[in-house]
């Protein structure tokens, strides 16, 4: 339990960062959604989306071999000084070519007239690439607080930016003559870009002071064994990427235009818009896979060795799939509430949402799952099981998408990783066994399915009844998990020790 305990807690204070500050971030998206048409939007989409694969070849696995090589390699700044160095050359060619070859890019992305929205995300991925080994390294030295602090600067100016740029910028422009001049109607979504961008710089000079105070050690002998170490989670990373985002870029190139539309491109972009706001409403899924992600790898990567290893790896999956069922089954009884995250007019995709919930669950079980490859030091492994996933899911964007639309790539992606954790807990169970509780988590799994359908025999009730009685479905799946992990007996003995002091 006591490493159980230090593995929440510091999931609790990456999450500090990753829960809090993107909550705000994704409240951003009501702001975007009122004032930008689904078009519009589906840019933003499109643009996050393409940002998403250039990243993972941008960091080209180091973070997870900087994790790897700290713990192996006795001289641990080496190891940070050889992954640093890397990044930074790497991610100025990339900056060089793109700013040099951004007019060329943006006429292949239908962008023409608007080529620095390329200029601008050339330049956010440099810097993100770069500062992504610092801040891997606050997590490698166990400095949470450090880290949630950094990444909440980055947030806060990104969100003080956006309100600026979009809400109080057009209002003062009317009024004072020099915010006139530096304002553009025409900027549009270009000003959440360049929010983006200034708080990617912010981020950047936090760190200015550290690498003042770094002994500069590159060892090209360590950086060939940690490529060789990481690259094979490139291309694993890819088919992630392919998997998780594949959806939106299906959505503009496959959509079969419906007879009647005189305007194909916005009414493609519009769907593109309606989708990726909806997949903000699995925020909480989503947040929680995060940040539980940011603390598992140095936490699992210390405990690989002790003797109840096997023990604490089967609680977490347990704990895991029960908690993200909770998560799933409070956002979809309070669908009717929490729809009103984003503008009525994104309202028509909502029907997607309870895929992308257990979708992204699924990211984490993937993840988790995916540990005992990391540690045999096996990612080839990882290559395959990310490549099948990335086939089923280009195949049934393919088929489906022209068809079915955006429903067609929600589906896709709960088949996706459904069929990659499988995989992934087969092999698993030869390299990296353990005594899974299956009958309680096969439990939670079922029976918050059976209190979610439930909520369809509710719905025609009024909102104010429904709602009571959803939250009652959630009382009782937490009261049966509480029960069976032994939760009512902590809180006596907790009560029991209050009384006493």
């Amino acid at each position: 339990m006591g490493k159980l305990k230090q593995l929440v807690s510091q999931t609790a204070v990456y999450g500090l960062s990753s829960i809090i500050g993107r909550l705000l971030n994704y409240f951003l998206v009501p702001l975007y959604t009122h004032v930008f048409l689904p078009s519009e939007y589906g840019i933003v989409t499109e643009m996050y989306t393409y940002v998403t694969f250039l990243m993972i070849l941008l960091t080209y696995g180091m973070e997870t071999g900087f994790f790897r090589f700290s713990k192996i390699e006795s001289d641990s700044d080496k190891v940070y000084s050889t992954a640093l160095g890397s990044l930074f050359v790497s991610s100025f060619v990339f900056v060089f070519l793109g700013l040099l070859f951004s007019h060329n890019i943006a006429d292949i992305l239908g962008y023409s007239n608007h080529s620095y929205y390329v200029s601008m995300f050339v330049i956010i991925l440099g810097i993100d690439a770069f500062v992504s080994i610092p801040f891997a390294r606050l997590r490698q030295q166990n400095k949470a607080i450090k880290f949630a602090v950094y990444k909440l600067i980055n947030i806060f100016t990104n969100i003080f930016l956006n309100l600026f740029f979009i809400l109080w910028l057009p209002s003062l422009a009317e009024k004072i003559s020099i915010f006139s001049a530096i304002y553009s109607s025409d900027f549009g979504v270009g000003y959440v870009f360049l929010s983006n961008l200034i708080a990617s710089v912010v981020s950047l000079l936090l760190f200015v002071a550290d690498f003042c105070g770094i002994k500069f050690k590159f060892d090209s002998k360590l950086l060939k064994s940690m490529l060789i170490y990481s690259l094979p989670l490139v291309v694993s990373g890819l088919a992630g990427m392919i998997n998780e985002f594949f959806d939106r870029i299906s959505i503009k190139f496959f959509y079969t235009i419906p007879i009647g539309v005189t305007d194909a491109n916005t009414f493609v972009m519009s769907e593109l818009g309606i989708y990726g706001a909806n997949t903000k409403i699995a925020i909480l899924m989503t947040l929680f896979v995060q940040c539980f992600r940011y603390a598992a790898d140095p936490f699992f990567f210390s405990q690989v060795g002790s003797k109840d290893f096997n023990k604490v790896f089967a609680d977490v999956n347990k704990y895991l799939v029960a908690f993200g069922m909770f998560i799933f089954l409070g956002i979809m009884c309070y669908i009717d509430i929490v729809k009103y995250f984003i503008a009525p007019s994104y309202w028509e995709g909502l029907k997607v949402v309870p895929m992308l919930l257990l979708g992204h669950l699924l990211v984490g079980m993937v993840y988790l799952q995916s540990f005992w490859y990391k540690i045999k030091n096996l990612t080839q492994y990882g290559i395959v099981i990310f490549l099948i996933g990335s086939f089923i899911t280009i195949i049934l964007n393919y088929f489906l998408v022209p068809r079915f639309g955006y429903i067609a790539c929600a589906f896709a992606n709960l088949c996706c990783y459904s069929v990659m954790f499988l995989i992934t807990f087969i092999w698993g169970k030869k390299y990296l066994p353990c005594n899974y509780d299956y009958k309680k988590i096969l439990f939670y799994i079922l029976f918050a399915f059976i209190l979610y359908f439930c909520t369809f025999l509710i719905s025609p009730l009024e909102l104010h009844i429904k709602l009571a009685l959803n939250t009652l479905l959630i009382i009782i799946y937490c009261g049966s998990v509480l029960k069976l992990e032994g939760g009512f007996k902590i809180f006596k003995q907790l009560k029991q020790k209050f009384l006493k002091k």
